[in-house]
């Protein structure tokens, strides 16, 4: 009798404290990220160079971190250039309607 309850029940609870260690973790590494941001963020205000920001961030960071940024290289535009308008399509050549 109890045991198609637990059968039941068991699964249930495995997966609801896994969601919630998921959910722990999850915030955890966005408070670590928050954190990093700031730092770097608060270098970078001070004005002491973009070495002095990234090393300020990635003091921050945690050991464990799986994922690394590297600066872009020397000569290397700051921001990405801005989008140009999409070309239409070949098959389209024209946006106005069909004439009538």
């Amino acid at each position: 009798m109890v045991t198609a309850e637990t059968a039941v029940a068991l699964p249930a609870l495995v997966l609801l404290a896994v969601m919630l260690v998921w959910g722990v973790v999850a915030a955890g590494a966005q408070i670590r990220c928050v954190d990093a941001a700031r730092a770097g963020a608060r270098a970078a205000a001070r004005g002491d160079g973009d070495a002095a920001a990234v090393a300020a961030a990635a003091a921050r960071t945690a050991r464990r971190s799986r994922s690394r940024w590297t600066p872009p290289p020397p000569g290397s535009p700051s921001r990405p250039p801005a989008l140009a308008p999409a070309a239409s399509p070949p098959c389209c050549p024209s946006t106005s309607p069909p004439p009538r």
